[in-house]
């Protein structure tokens, strides 16, 4: 299971970055970019992305890793994965990847009304993928570290 994860976010990762760098090729996200059809799939497209990647970091790869190394239990409630992922040194912060949730949460629903919130948000979640991103390749660094097959 951890290795499909693995391809999973790797895959998800990899369109993620072209979004992300047409984006930021922009210099700065403009409310009027909502109504350009082609900057607004790239901007929805990275939003998909993003989501997809939190999701399965937080949901299924942060769990795998732990079952993988004898500290998952079933009965683990998701702060208890961040907290045993924080001890363990896997992450720096239960409280961050936390705000990486609620930032998913947020731009999951349908775009509010106030663009200047969307904007933002996206621009959060802009600088957040490269956290998590960088979260994800040093918990695959200490993986290979240990031999784990990936």
């Amino acid at each position: 299971m951890l290795k499909e994860t693995i391809e999973a976010v790797n895959i998800n990762i990899k369109r993620a970055e072209s979004d992300y760098g047409e984006i930021k090729s922009w210099n700065a996200l403009l409310p009027e970019y909502f109504d350009d059809d082609a900057k607004r799939r790239v901007i929805d497209s990275f939003i998909f992305r993003f989501i997809k990647i939190q999701d399965l970091i937080g949901e299924k790869f942060f769990k795998e890793v732990l079952a993988y190394l004898g500290e998952y239990k079933r009965s683990m409630s998701f702060i208890d994965v961040l907290d045993r992922l924080e001890k363990l040194e896997l992450i720096d912060s239960a409280d961050k990847w936390s705000n990486f949730r609620e930032l998913r949460n947020g731009l999951s629903h349908e775009y509010p009304a106030n663009e200047l919130e969307i904007i933002k948000d996206i621009n959060a979640a802009l600088t957040a993928f490269n956290e998590i991103n960088d979260i994800y390749l040093d918990i695959i660094k200490y993986l290979k570290e240990r031999n784990v097959k990936i």
